[in-house]
């Protein structure tokens, strides 16, 4: 039942896409056939993203705010209902961004999936009207084997790409007086290894499998750290408006 449901709303579309694209794109090149195929997902995703991005810009922004609550020394029904009418003023969910990114993950690793196995034309699941490719050339253009494991450049590039996009994502608000707590200084190590040891762990893996796949990781990466650019532009102007005393309601 579950593969039945995996292939038919998951893995079957996009393998299908992914024939479609390699029968029309010149010459067959699988490569760039994953490049497009990544970005299209990635785009028809970007609003579910982007608004993952925005809810954890928010819930930043709020850091300040919550902290006064929470030292307030109210009661703690008190700040349940303080912290309640913080969310609903400024209009953010604090479980929304997790809620968003649990609907992209198997979208994703279906993507990944897809490329990981390949262009399966024996498995029954090219659709009538998908023409299997005549000709499917794994050398991305004329240069790398995407194919086969190992490929030291595209393994580079995805620790890079890694790297910039941790370096990119929001940072938490600073609080005039860090506590020290267990909280804190449990979201500045999660900070610096998704920063400096996380990249490394994208390198090895991606030098770990095929190149077709590293090389879905790499455009992945730099699909998000365009995104992230877009978002980080919206979080100052979010930040100039806090800055003057104002709400800074929706972000879009």
């Amino acid at each position: 039942m579950l593969t039945n449901i995996w292939d038919t709303v998951l893995y079957g579309p996009l393998l299908n896409a992914l024939a479609f694209l390699v029968s029309i794109v010149p010459g067959g090149d699988v490569g760039i056939a994953v490049i497009i195929l990544t970005l299209v997902v990635k785009t028809v995703l970007f609003p579910l993203s982007q608004k993952s991005i925005e809810s954890q810009i928010k819930m930043n922004l709020l850091a300040p705010e919550l902290k006064k609550i929470k030292d307030s020394g109210a009661s703690k029904e008190e700040q349940a209902k303080q912290t309640f009418e913080l969310y609903k003023h400024h209009k953010t969910n604090p479980f929304s961004g997790c809620l968003l990114v649990l609907i992209q993950i198997p979208i994703i690793f279906a993507l990944y999936y897809v490329f990981m196995k390949g262009i399966d034309i024996e498995s029954g699941l090219l659709y009538s009207f998908i023409k299997a490719p005549e000709h499917i050339n794994m050398v991305f253009l004329g240069i790398l084997d995407i194919s086969q494991k190992g490929l030291l450049v595209l393994a580079l590039l995805a620790g890079i790409s890694q790297y910039f996009q941790a370096l990119l994502m929001p940072k938490p608000a600073i609080i005039d007086k860090p506590t020290g707590s267990f909280q804190e200084n449990f979201t500045k190590s999660m900070q610096t290894q998704m920063k400096y040891v996380f990249p490394f762990v994208v390198a090895f893996i991606a030098y770990s499998v095929s190149g077709a796949v590293a090389l879905y990781w790499i455009t992945s990466n730099i699909f998000a750290i365009g995104q992230q650019i877009y978002a980080n532009k919206k979080r100052k102007l979010a930040l100039g408006v806090v800055d003057k005393g104002q709400s800074f309601g929706k972000l879009s």
